[in-house]
């Protein structure tokens, strides 16, 4: 959730600020890009270089730099973020934040914000418990900030109660929860299947083709971005994840295929099928390897399931079912007759005779035609990018 996101830090003046160390390296390693602003305070706990060198980035504390008079210009700061985050947020900073003082950059910065704000307390006991801290806290949250409960545990004063600032675990965690619930697929179930099938012959052979299965991952990828709680059922490939959340099932055969398919199938909201499945199998498998001896070698083949035709078959009203159509000749009228044939609602065209589109390659060129036989053609574009074409498709449809 908080990949590619822009995330500014602000570090008030804590004992907790050291878990801001912890808290950067956790942004940066979930793919943000983090600036961090410190108040004068937060600087006595921890250092500015220590903040700067993990988030790559130079730490902001004054609004002008001393030896060059150069401003550092609050409200450009504030509208580069897409997440403003203060961790740890102190009593007086809160109490700042609540009355609209602004006497340092972070205040300034704060008052100039249009992004989602989270606020993380950190204090002694008695400082959170009081009523002048409590009424600042609602104040905030009245203004549409959103609270990072503080935990219980033992405190800087010996005291055991509330106003621990949150693990920085705890913190990434409920920033990727709280962005997700409210993304455009947050709730859905979503399929996808990726790559070839291959189909044996005898031991050390097989058919297959040169799906590389880049559609499907970056497929799930973006469906994941959306919000959807995504499983992605993979044939044979070397790729791998970024999202450790997709959750993920190899196999290698088109029997394998269709027997996680169908168990995943009737609790999915939206299925991709994306994996180029084989047509055909060997009817009989050897049990050893087939010896060259033979001037010429005839395999009987015989047709494997559709499992598409068959997903259609049993969907359900509420279900999105999407398919890809890799055509070479007659493309349009093969895709539309794919289309109503197996209950799609949209279908994803790509031509072999289309330059860079199609297997293996980073890119592709589609057409999506849906049931009202409505048609969009794109140009070639990287398959990150067709993803999320495809995904605003799927948005669409869900409503």
């Amino acid at each position: 959730m908080l990949e590619g996101k822009n995330i500014l830090l602000g570090v008030c003046g804590s004992i907790a600020s050291y878990k801001s160390a912890i808290l950067t390296r956790l942004l940066i390693k979930a793919g943000a890009n983090v600036k961090v602003i410190m108040t004068k305070d937060a600087s006595h706990f921890i250092t500015p270089l220590t903040l700067s060198t993990l988030s790559k980035s130079p730490v902001l504390t004054h609004y002008f730099k001393p030896d060059t008079g150069e401003w550092n210009n609050h409200v450009e700061l504030a509208l580069w973020a897409d997440i403003f985050l203060i961790a740890p947020a102190s009593a007086n900073t809160i109490a700042k934040f609540a009355n609209g003082i602004c006497d340092n950059l972070l205040t300034a910065a704060y008052l100039s914000a249009k992004c989602p704000i989270y606020f993380a307390p950190a204090m002694d006991l008695d400082m959170w418990k009081h009523p002048a801290t409590q009424e600042n806290v609602k104040h905030l949250e009245s203004f549409g900030n959103i609270r990072i409960n503080p935990g219980y545990g033992e405190l800087a004063s010996g005291l055991v109660g509330e106003g621990r600032m949150a693990e920085p675990e705890e913190i990434i965690s409920f920033l990727n929860k709280n962005i997700k619930k409210k993304l455009p697929l947050s709730g859905k179930k979503a399929l996808v299947t990726a790559g070839p099938t291959f189909e044996t012959i005898d031991p050390v052979r097989f058919i297959g083709n040169y799906s590389s299965g880049k559609m499907g991952f970056a497929l799930a990828e973006e469906l994941y971005q959306n919000g959807a709680e995504v499983t992605l059922i993979s044939g044979p490939t070397a790729l791998q994840l970024k999202q450790n959340s997709i959750f993920r099932i190899d196999v290698t055969s088109s029997k394998e295929m269709e027997e996680e398919v169908m168990k995943l199938f009737p609790k999915s909201d939206i299925s991709i099928m994306s994996a180029a499945v084989a047509d055909y199998r060997p009817k009989e498998v050897a049990k050893e390897k087939i010896k060259k001896n033979l001037p010429e070698l005839s395999i009987e083949l015989t047709k494997t399931t559709d499992i598409l035709a068959k997903m259609g078959q049993s969907k359900r009203n509420n279900q999105i079912l999407v398919g890809f159509a890799l055509e070479t000749n007659d493309e349009e009228a093969n895709a539309i007759k794919k289309l109503q044939k197996k209950n799609l609602d949209f279908i994803i065209l790509n031509s072999l005779q289309d330059e860079g589109a199609g297997f293996k390659g980073d890119s592709n060129k589609i057409t999506i035609i849906d049931k009202d036989l409505n048609k969009v053609n794109f140009p070639l574009k990287p398959k990150k990018e067709v993803a999320a074409d495809i995904c605003r498709k799927i948005v669409d449809l869900v409503g």
